[in-house]
C-alpha cells in the first residue's frame, strides 16, 4: 500500500494527505481491448472471465479534475454491459471521448477501469478547483457534462458531450482511486458509512429524475406509480421517492425473496411477474401483451383503487408494450433503460388515443442529484444496499448482478479495510437508527452460483 493511501487509511490531516506522494499505479476493477472478441458465439457471456483486477497507471489530473481516494463503490447494471462488451464495446466510448482532444485524450487506453459510484475522500485537485480541497467526504455524481456545450447550460444531460464515468469514460470507480470532474462532487452524507453512500448516487439520483423532477413525470400526492423490477436499484429508490411524494408505489417482483425486500421499503401493493403470464418473448405477440396488460390492470385497480398514472420502465422490451396498455388515460411512461432488449414495440392506438405519454431519461443533473442528496442527508430516503464485497471479489459480485439476484444494490469496499466505516456524524444516525438505515441487508445471497 502507498504512502498516500497510508495517510487516508490513518485518518491524517489534509496537510499531510497532500504531502504524501502520489502512487505510479493503483489497483482496479478493469477490462482489456485484447479481450473484446472474448464472448463472440458464447451463450453465457460470464463477466467474471472479462472484469480484471490489477494495477493500471495513475493518470495526470486536468485542471478541473479532482483525485478521489475511493473508500467505496458499487455495481450498477452499465458495468455488467461493460463486461459482456454489449451492446458494443467500451473502448469505442473512449476513442471517441478522445478525439475532443486535450486532456481528454487519456481516456483512450488499452484498458478500461470501470464503475460508476463513488465514496471517498479528496486526496487532489486540479489547478482549476474552487470550491473542493484535500481531505473533503465526497460522493461522486457519475455524470460528466462539458460546461462549454450549449445545451449543457440548461440542463447537462442534454448535452451531446454528456458521458457517464466509467462507463463512457476511463479511470472509473471500482478502484483505489478515481479520476471526476468537479462537478461532480456531492458532500458525503456524515451519518452513512462509505458502503452505504457509495450505494446511492447513480440509481437514486436517475430515478428522482425520472420521477421528480420537472423533466421527468412530474409526480404528485396521490399518485398510483407502477415500479417494474421494483426490487432493483432502481426500483428500490423509485419506490422511496413515491412514498415521500406522498404517492402510492406498485411493485413488480419476479420472487417471493424480492418481494420481501419491497415490503421492507414500506412498499404494500406488490404483483409477481408469474401472476401476469410475462416472458421476453411475450413483446412479439401483441394479443398476449394486451391480455398480460389487462390481467396487471385489473389487479392494480383491485388492489390501489385505479390505473397507475405513472410507470416506471427500465426493462425495455419484455415490458415495454404493457407499459403503455396499463397507463390510464393521459397517464405517463417514463423509462431510462431497457435491460431485456432495445427494440420495444407497442400498439401505437393506446398512445395517441389515450393521450398518454412517453418520457426518456438519463441519469441525472448535478442539481437534481444534490436535491437527491438533501434527502438522504436527512434520512428520509435510505441506502439500497442489500450486500458487501471487497473489491478482491468485485467480478463475482458483477455476476450476482447479471444473473439477477440481487436486490437493491451491493456495495464494494475499495480503500476501506472493513464496513461500519466513514460515520462522522453519529447522533445523527442513531436518531435515524440502524433497521431505518438498512432495510435491506442480508437480502443477497453472498455467493454468485452459475
Amino acid at each position: 500500500m502507498s504512502q498516500l493511501s497510508d495517510a487516508v487509511l490513518n485518518g491524517a490531516s489534509a496537510e499531510e494527505i497532500e504531502n504524501a506522494p502520489l502512487p505510479d499505479d493503483y489497483l482496479a476493477l478493469h477490462l482489456r481491448a485484447e479481450d473484446v472478441d472474448m464472448f463472440d458465439g458464447v451463450a453465457d457471456k460470464d463477466v467474471r472471465k472479462s472484469l480484471r483486477l490489477g494495477t493500471v497507471p495513475l493518470p495526470e489530473l486536468a485542471p478541473d479534475e479532482v483525485l478521489v481516494a475511493v473508500m467505496a463503490s458499487s455495481i450498477n447494471y452499465n458495468t455488467v454491459w461493460s463486461a459482456m462488451f454489449e451492446p458494443l464495446p467500451t473502448f469505442r466510448f473512449l476513442k471517441q471521448n478522445a478525439r475532443q482532444g486535450g486532456w481528454a485524450t487519456r481516456h483512450d487506453q488499452p484498458y478500461h477501469v470501470v464503475g460508476s459510484d463513488c465514496s471517498g475522500v479528496v486526496v487532489r485537485t486540479g489547478s482549476g478547483v474552487r470550491r473542493w480541497k484535500v481531505g473533503d467526504h465526497v460522493v461522486v455524481h457519475p455524470v460528466q457534462a462539458d460546461d462549454q456545450e450549449p445545451a449543457s447550460q440548461a440542463d447537462a444531460v442534454l448535452g451531446e458531450e454528456q458521458r457517464a464515468w466509467g462507463f463512457e469514460t476511463n479511470f472509473g470507480a471500482l478502484a483505489e482511486y478515481g479520476v471526476v470532474r468537479a462537478s461532480q462532487l456531492v458532500p458525503k452524507p456524515a451519518h452513512l458509512t462509505w458502503e452505504e453512500a457509495a450505494s446511492n448516487p447513480l440509481c437514486a439520483g436517475t430515478a428522482y429524475r425520472m420521477l421528480v423532477s420537472d423533466r421527468g413525470a412530474r409526480m404528485k400526492q396521490g399518485d398510483i406509480v407502477l415500479i417494474w423490477g421494483a426490487a432493483g436499484g432502481l426500483g428500490a429508490y423509485a419506490i422511496q421517492f413515491v412514498k415521500n411524494g406522498g404517492g402510492v408505489p406498485v411493485a413488480v417482483v419476479s420472487s417471493e425473496r424480492k418481494a420481501e425486500a419491497v415490503r421492507a421499503l414500506g412498499c404494500d401493493i406488490v404483483i409477481n411477474r408469474a401472476e401476469l403470464g410475462i416472458t421476453n418473448d411475450l413483446s412479439d405477440d401483441p394479443q398476449q401483451v394486451i391480455e398480460a396488460g389487462k390481467r396487471l390492470g385489473k389487479l392494480i385497480i383491485e388492489r390501489a383503487g385505479r390505473e397507475p398514472d405513472i410507470v416506471f420502465e427500465h426493462t425495455g422490451r419484455a415490458t415495454f408494450g404493457i407499459s403503455v396498455f396499463v397507463a390510464r388515460r393521459g397517464g405517463t411512461v417514463v423509462t431510462c433503460g431497457s435491460s431485456s432488449g432495445y427494440q420495444h414495440t407497442f400498439d401505437n392506438r393506446y398512445l395517441w388515443m389515450r393521450l398518454k405519454k412517453i418520457i426518456g431519461s438519463h441519469a441525472a443533473n448535478l442539481q437534481e442529484q444534490w436535491e437527491t442528496h438533501r434527502l438522504f442527508e436527512r434520512g428520509d430516503v435510505v441506502p439500497a444496499m442489500s450486500a458487501v464485497y471487497p473489491l478482491a471479489d468485485a467480478a463475482e459480485a458483477c455476476r450476482v448482478v447479471q444473473t439477477s439476484r440481487q436486490v437493491g444494490k451491493i456495495a464494494v469496499l475499495c480503500m476501506a479495510p472493513r464496513t461500519g466505516l466513514g460515520v462522522t456524524d453519529p447522533e445523527l444516525r442513531a436518531r435515524i437508527g440502524e433497521d431505518r438505515l438498512n432495510p435491506l441487508r442480508g437480502l443477497t445471497p453472498r455467493t454468485s452460483g452459475t
